[in-house]
């Protein structure tokens, strides 16, 4: 096992730029369920503060951020930025930076047929993964604006869990 940074406990949050902070909202809150927690004011700068820090253009302006917390964890940094010419499309998970938030459901089949009735597009599936990951089903859906988001269950746990010293956690199973 590598040496890792010192102190690590786990992850905290992700950070999504969506292009309207009030879709977003609506898509977080009231399709996915998330908690509404906090929004922060526009962010504007007129030194190099947001490419010193964000990586960023520094003449970007964050119109607001909001916090997001879905059930006993993930929360989700919500960024709207003014539009930019060189605006980048949504990336795909074959794109470099390409990327999928994946969400844990207790069942499979009654979240996709809450995602359909809500006019989530679905992509195919789901899927019952196999090998090491046997004993999970998943299944990609698209926000509103083109973000990839996946659900995934694994009530029983993984195969690969078996003989494994590192174990996922699963509803089925204490934390350790």
């Amino acid at each position: 096992m590598g040496e890792g940074i010192p102190g690590l406990r786990g992850g905290d949050h992700i950070g999504i730029t969506v292009p309207d902070m009030e879709q977003a909202h609506a898509f977080f809150v009231d399709v996915l369920g998330f908690d509404y927690v906090y929004s922060l004011p526009e962010m504007r700068h007129d030194d190099n503060w947001m490419l010193d820090h964000l990586n960023v253009d520094p003449r970007r302006v964050v119109r607001q951020i909001r916090f997001y917390r879905a059930g006993f964890g993930l929360n989700v940094e919500v960024f709207e930025y003014e539009p930019h010419p060189e605006q980048r499309t949504q990336p795909r998970n074959s794109d470099l930076g390409g990327h999928h938030v994946a969400l844990y459901v207790d069942d499979m089949d009654e979240a996709a047929q809450y995602l359909r009735a809500k006019g989530v597009r679905l992509l195919a599936g789901p899927v019952a993964s196999a090998n090491a990951s046997a004993g999970q089903r998943w299944l990609y859906f698209l926000s509103p604006w083109g973000m990839q988001f996946e659900l995934v269950s694994f009530p029983g746990g993984k195969a690969y869990e078996k003989d494994a010293a590192v174990r996922l956690w699963h509803p089925g199973r204490p934390a350790e």
